[in-house]
């Protein structure tokens, strides 16, 4: 298995590099040429092993193959090691809201949201081949709150890696930006910038366009445009299916999201053999996937803050893999649409592209109003607490759900304890902090500001690298 880029310019390259490089040298986003395919038989011999086994069971073929230098038994040991660090057995465990409702939940890794599922594993497979590379990397992001926790722990104190993480000063919850900032490890670099996060995202994504720099301080990625964050997380989706009964039975998920990429990774769960009959789209009001899901326009507004910040973006950038597989891979066509994007900040999808999204993908907006009504409502009828994101979730899951058969799961991406204030509100419960974060308050912070400024953003990374 080879990747390729969503904008046909790049040149083809094997796993390592693909984990590696990021973003393509042309702007797109890495895919594999062809999704590996899983029999009923597969599947259904997922039932009853540990999420380790099937995670290795998935993953393999996108790792371990002719074009890759990581052997199935290294893999499998990084996979291990990865997964040891959640605080429940079965990683993410399955919990019952009402007969055939349920939630995914994924936020018993080290930080406390999905983003540990993924990160967690990228931190074990960068050490294995920059050790045995013998090579550094220089690694930047932007969190609109989540991956930048998710992200240094997966790289504190490594020898492999120095990280730069960016966040929007003001726009992540006290808990999100406490566990990044507390974090002092001689490798690690927090920023808080004066924006948004899609301004953030934006200037990553200019550090990997400009190939000199990037060549200059070996510029790597763990923000979901690299692949290997994506190919973590289709595993949940074929561990909570067979626990429902797949393949014997369809199930169907809502997934609260704004850059696309966890959905995406059900999207590939399903091109792989998973009988997925739904795919929900849960966004709040910064509704940009909602709109082009349904209309086809997908024109860049302004980001509205909500209580639920992760999902506070306007210009998502998985969604770019999505087109390149509704355009048949045609890099062009990818190339165009974005070409738009960048001159006048909106593209259309065209009918037949549309069409083809609207039969796999379903989407809802939700209000604040409704957002806080469900936690509510989620704890009234049973005792769950859940944070806003994945009351975003569980709304749409209750609005979309097209068949009562068919067990619907809302992927539960963060911790309530991440979003105290907006839980309390509604609950009267103060959700706590597990024991290994209780003192998060109490630890010191390290944390430079920064303006949205490219350059002074390439001399702050030059000095401290």
């Amino acid at each position: 298995m080879k990747y390729i880029s969503t904008r046909g310019e790049a040149p083809a390259l094997g796993f390592e590099d693909v984990l590696l490089t990021g973003l393509a040298r042309d702007g797109g986003l890495y895919i594999p040429s062809e999704w590996p395919q899983l029999s009923r038989d597969e599947i259904k011999s997922f039932r009853g092993m540990s999420y380790q086994d099937v995670a290795f069971r998935v993953m393999k073929p996108f790792v371990c193959n002719a074009h890759s230098s990581i052997s199935e038994d290294d893999f499998e040991a990084i996979v291990a090691k990865a997964y040891s660090t959640f605080r429940h057995k079965a990683v993410v465990p399955l919990a019952q809201l009402d007969s055939n409702e349920w939630m995914l939940e994924l936020f018993h890794g080290p930080t406390l949201a999905f983003k540990d599922v993924a990160l967690q594993l990228l931190g074990h497979l960068f050490d294995h081949v920059l050790t045995k590379q013998g090579r550094k990397v220089t690694i930047v992001g932007a969190t609109s709150g989540d991956t930048g926790s998710a992200a240094i722990e997966c790289v504190r104190d490594r020898a492999c890696a120095e990280i730069f993480m960016l966040h929007p000063y003001g726009r992540v919850s006290d808990v999100q930006r406490k566990q990044m900032t507390t974090v002092l490890s001689p490798n690690v670099h927090n920023l808080a910038v004066d924006g948004n996060f899609d301004d953030c995202q934006a200037m990553v994504k200019a550090l990997f366009n400009d190939l000199s720099f990037r060549d200059e301080i070996t510029l790597s990625a763990v923000n979901s445009i690299n692949w290997a964050r994506v190919m973590a997380q289709i595993v949940y989706y074929f561990t909570s299916a067979v626990a429902l009964g797949a393949p014997d039975r369809e199930v169907s998920y809502s997934v609260p999201t704004g850059n696309f990429g966890d959905i995406y990774a059900g999207y590939v769960a399903q091109q792989m053999g998973l009988p997925i009959k739904q795919l929900v789209v849960a966004t709040n009001r910064n509704d940009i996937l909602t709109r082009v899901l349904t209309t086809g326009d997908y024109s860049v507004g302004t980001v509205s803050p909500t209580i639920s910040p992760s999902m506070d973006i306007q210009v998502s950038s998985n969604f770019e893999r999505l087109l390149f597989n509704l355009y048949n891979k045609q890099g062009d066509d990818v190339r165009r649409l974005m070409n738009n994007l960048s001159q006048s900040k909106s593209f259309t999808i065209d009918g037949p592209e549309l069409a083809k999204a609207q039969q796999i993908f379903d989407a809802l907006q939700v209000s604040e109003e409704d957002t806080e009504a469900t936690i509510g409502q989620v704890y009234r009828e049973s005792g769950q607490v859940i944070d806003p994101h994945t009351a975003v979730g569980v709304q749409a899951a209750r609005r979309k759900n097209a068949d009562a058969a068919t067990p619907m799961v809302t992927l539960s991406t963060a911790h309530p304890a991440k979003f105290p204030e907006a839980v309390e509100k509604v609950t009267g419960r103060h959700p706590d902090l597990p024991a290994h974060m209780a003192d998060l308050f109490e630890r010191e912070e390290r944390c430079d500001r920064l303006t949205h400024d490219l350059d002074a953003l390439k001399s702050y990374i030059r000095e401290n690298i």
